[in-house]
């Protein structure tokens, strides 16, 4: 029997197969798998069209079988079968589909889709194996044929025996070696777990023959080994039930067995499209934090399959950034693949499934915000920061999406409020939506700066998060009221005679605090009159884009970004120590000076910052005692 060999680029491409394309030698039962679902789906799309023909599914069925000994793994169906020049022209050429071909012969369009091919996948058998036997008898022939390659080297066909349609795919297994332990593949245990986890949900039963341990019969405490064919896969998975059907302890029972997370999900969403592009998803969003989420060894995306069988762990392309806490699957039969099922061509429908699942996945959150208060600020716990950085990437792209589901500590209700509902409660006089920057809420509730804001009534957010100001920078504005800090050098608070009463008072003072600058250098932009103090003597505030909590959170950064706020120092002309002030620049400057840097380095630590010579500061201290 002469052998035959493959085309020329057909060799290349099963050299690239075998060394190459796969990076996890286990899909190839995945792939053969496939192929046999394949087949049989082929019959049941002939009994569509042909009225002689019963399609009963108990009698279509995918078999593995494993003989140790031999390091023989067998794969067979009972699918369509293929015909000697089926053999050749599917198996002889690489990636020439012969399921292709069939659904153009059978004008087929709809229905259940027939997405194996063999030629691409059915070649990742020869990762795991040193030769590769098909043994089949198609539909409606009275002879079999068996295909049988050891791999680049050509391959052979012949006529054999075979009982009964379908076909039977033999593979060598290969010896171990120093790298791979291919004794794996003829593990029990281990091929259970690949059909499992990826071919859990195939629409035929996967059959296995399993050694189970049970009492001997007529004995009480005998025991025997015996061998019991089971069934493997699940083969109706949860997306393809209605939602009728389910309850929430089916979502959360499959949110376990799928590993998603330890915890119970807040909320899960079924979601089916049959439109233009069909699929199906259910997603889940956790109520805990994962220990790795904010580690570079977080891996976010979505599990992906088509028409049932995995082809990617984390399809990171079906989620953005923001919503990387979400959990779940996705199940479509039009997806186009490449030369491999691990990889997905950029195309426009999975472009199209993620920007809906956004869309889902938005509306979702917005509706438990409304009507699951307590779940969601549960869930903002644990994944607000997210949603902030979401706003801040992509130089605020997405601002408009997110900008409704932030929350932040409100100071007069002293718990999470929203931005809509802050600007509901907003008196008509009120120009600005006022925050506040700090390590915590406490922190902020003291900070000087706030005194004129809470006096005037107005409601001040508090941003602990290091990401907060960022974001609200990009945000600019929430319902046309723009975010000022209550450390920006003007409140938009005063009215135009209290301006002008303090231009008088600078104007006054002008001496005074031209001195104080003089001292400081330029540690600060200007000492001026302070309208926003009551009750405490000194402040900073700031000027420009860079507030002092920004110019914390930058210098705490690896790289030791050297960039600086505009920093005005406050003073309050009605405290007492005011009066200090000046009689030290009328009689003793070296007295003055000493206040003046004794006053700065208090505005620093009252902000938290650093300040630049601790153990000259308390000289200071010592020096004023004195």
């Amino acid at each position: 029997m002469a052998k035959k060999q493959f085309k020329a680029e057909s060799k290349r491409m099963l050299d690239l197969m075998i060394n190459s394309i796969y990076t996890h030698r286990e899909i190839f039962l995945r792939e053969l798998i496939s192929n046999s679902s394949d087949a049989i789906d082929k019959i049941y799309y002939k009994a569509l069209t042909d009225e002689s023909m019963v399609f009963d599914k108990n009698n279509y069925y995918i078999k593995i079988e494993v003989d140790k000994e031999s390091r023989i793994l067998k794969i067979f169906d009972t699918g369509i079968g293929m015909t000697r020049e089926e053999l050749e022209s599917n198996l002889g050429v690489i990636a020439n589909s012969g399921s292709l071909n069939f659904k153009k012969d059978n004008n087929i369009t709809d229905g259940y889709e027939i997405i194996g091919q063999f030629g691409v996948g059915f070649y990742s058998a020869f990762m795991v194996a040193d030769k590769v036997t098909v043994i089949s008898k198609a539909l409606g022939s009275d002879s079999a044929h068996k295909w049988e390659s050891s791999g680049t080297t050509g391959y052979t066909v012949e006529e054999c025996e075979k009982d009964g349609v379908g076909t039977e795919i033999i593979l060598k297994i290969k010896e171990n070696t120093e790298d791979d332990q291919f004794d794996d593949y003829l593990e029990e245990y281990r091929l259970r777990g690949i059909i499992k986890k990826y071919s859990d949900f195939i629409r035929y039963p996967i059959k296995m023959d399993v050694k189970e341990t049970k009492l001997k019969d007529g004995t009480e405490d005998e025991y025997e080994d015996v061998v019991i064919e089971r069934t493997i896969n699940s083969m109706v998975p949860i997306w393809r039930k209605n939602k009728s059907e389910l309850t929430d302890e089916d979502y959360e029972n499959f949110y376990s067995e799928k590993h998603y997370g330890f915890d119970k999900p807040l909320k899960h969403l079924h979601v089916s499209v049959d439109g233009v592009i069909r699929y199906n998803a259910i997603l889940y969003i956790p109520e805990n934090i994962p220990f790795d989420y904010y580690t570079k060894e977080y891996e976010k995306g979505l599990e992906l399959y088509s028409n049932g069988i995995l082809i990617m762990n984390k399809c990171k392309d079906l989620l953005p950034d923001y919503f990387s806490f979400v959990k779940g699957m996705v199940d479509s039969e039009d997806l186009s693949l490449n030369i491999s099922r691990e990889i997905l061509q950029q195309d426009r429908q999975l472009k199209f499934i993620a920007k809906n699942l956004k869309v889902k996945i938005k509306s979702e959150l917005q509706n438990m915000l409304k009507h699951e208060r307590e779940n969601y600020e549960k869930f903002y716990k644990s994944f607000g920061r997210q949603l902030k950085f979401g706003i801040y990437d992509n130089y605020g792209m997405e601002k408009e999406l997110l900008q409704d589901l932030l929350m932040f500590h409100s100071s007069t209700l002293k718990t999470m409020v929203t931005l809509d509902e802050y600007v509901d409660r907003m008196p008509e006089d009120q120009k600005y939506i006022y925050y506040g920057a700090g390590e915590s809420y406490q922190r902020i509730d003291k900070l000087p700066q706030s005194e004129m804001v809470s006096e005037k009534g107005y409601e001040i957010l508090y941003f602990t998060d290091d990401i907060d100001e960022f974001a609200i920078k990009l945000l600019s504005n929430y319902r046309d009221k723009p975010f000022k800090s209550i450390s920006d050098k003007d409140l938009g608070i005063e009215s135009d005679a209290e301006k002008e009463e303090q231009e008088d008072e600078n104007v006054e003072h002008k001496e005074i605090f031209s001195f104080m600058k003089d001292v400081l250098g330029d540690k600060i932009k200007e000492v001026k009159v302070s309208k926003r103090l009551k009750n405490h003597p000194v402040c900073l505030s700031n000027e420009g884009e860079v507030s002092i909590e920004m110019e914390k959170i930058l210098k705490s950064m690896p790289n030791g970004q050297d960039i600086k706020a505009d920093k005005v120092l406050e003073i309050n002309i009605n405290h007492v120590l005011f009066e200090s002030l000046k009689d030290a620049f009328e009689n003793d400057k070296d007295r003055l000076k000493l206040l003046t840097n004794i006053l700065y380095n208090q505005a620093l630590l009252i902000e938290g910052l650093s300040i630049g010579d601790p153990v000259e500061y308390a000289n200071d201290i010592w020096k004023l005692i004195q």
